[in-house]
């Protein structure tokens, strides 16, 4: 197995590691998800399947798996440092927004709502892990799995020097 391959199935596992870590918080740790922490997990969602999708596809179009990933990683870092800003300034909180109430709409909140039902207020200070928050950390994921699929969507020499030879 090449080590491209190794990358995407990687990053596919942590993915569905961190949706587990945020599963067993909200059930165990009784911490809510706000919208912001949903729209994390619908990124971290589509960049596991966008990393599972790259794996399916023949070479010649493995880069639209990349490109997938790479987009939702993009989005997640967005919706992350929104969340970090909104921690940072408590006053600004999304609370009971159009936000909630557009993503609790969507089918897949209906059909999964214990993992993408939004629940909880966004400026909650929930306690830090190991120095950071959530949103920080799932930020810091967000960052390398969009370094990692930046690298192996835009750089063919770079992603055969850092992950393998094959694609």
């Amino acid at each position: 197995m090449n080590r491209t391959k190794i990358a995407l199935i990687t990053t596919a596992l942590l993915c569905l590691g961190l949706l587990l870590v945020a599963l067993y918080l909200q059930l165990v740790e009784k911490m809510l998800p706000c919208p912001y922490c949903v729209l994390q997990r619908y990124a971290f969602i589509a960049i596991g399947l966008s990393c599972l999708i790259a794996l399916a596809l023949p070479r010649a179009v493995r880069r639209l798996g990349f490109a997938l990933g790479f987009g939702s990683a993009l989005f997640g870092i967005g919706a992350a440092a929104k969340h970090v800003w909104i921690l940072f300034n408590p006053e600004v909180s999304c609370g009971m927004d159009p936000l909630e109430t557009g993503l609790n709409k969507i089918i897949l909140a209906d059909v999964l709502p214990v993992l993408l039902k939004a629940d909880g207020l966004c400026d909650t200070p929930y306690p830090p892990i190991f120095g950071l928050s959530i949103p920080a950390w799932a930020l810091i994921w967000f960052l390398i799995f969009a370094l990692v699929l930046g690298v192996l969507l835009f750089s063919k020499k770079k992603a055969r020097e850092l992950f393998g030879k094959g694609h």
